[in-house]
């Protein structure tokens, strides 16, 4: 095991939708945001920004790395406001493989330096992978569970 190994959140799911119907929801803003976050703002391509709010206090900053159409996608990611985990410092790379009738999306998340860290983002790679499996199918994920509440939203 490498270091990069040991400082890594390793999430897999198999999804019954093609690679290419699979991709699209890493680089189109209207489908991406429909499994995760509030608001996107990305250019996929490399060296494109890379931007996600999961709520007005939970917002991800990084670029794109590789845009490999169908197969491949990398990009850097990071939390604004936060010195532990600053935009672009960890970089989150995408594989899909044919699998069949569906895809295997294999997700590996380097560069967490801390468990806390580690245990932060797997939680929240199990919940996401799932929600873009129904979003790639054509079943509504709803809400985003970490956008903020209708009663919160009215406070801003």
């Amino acid at each position: 095991m490498t270091i990069s190994d040991i400082n890594s959140v390793v999430s897999e799911i198999r999804i019954a939708a093609s690679p290419r119907t699979v991709f699209a929801y890493f680089v189109d803003p209207d489908k991406l945001v429909r499994w995760m976050g509030t608001w996107v703002e990305i250019e996929p391509r490399p060296g494109g920004g890379f931007a996600i709010d999961m709520n007005p206090h939970t917002r991800a900053r990084g670029e794109y790395v590789e845009v490999v159409p169908y197969s491949r996608v990398v990009f850097s990611w990071g939390w604004l406001d936060d010195d532990t985990l600053p935009p672009g410092s960890s970089t989150v790379e995408v594989t899909l493989t044919p699998d069949g009738d569906g895809t295997h999306v294999r997700l590996v998340h380097r560069g967490l330096m801390t468990t806390e860290m580690r245990d932060q983002h797997r939680v929240g790679w199990l919940l996401y992978l799932p929600r873009l499996a129904d979003a790639a199918t054509g079943v509504d994920p709803g809400r985003d569970p970490n956008a903020p509440s209708d009663r919160e939203e009215n406070r801003s």
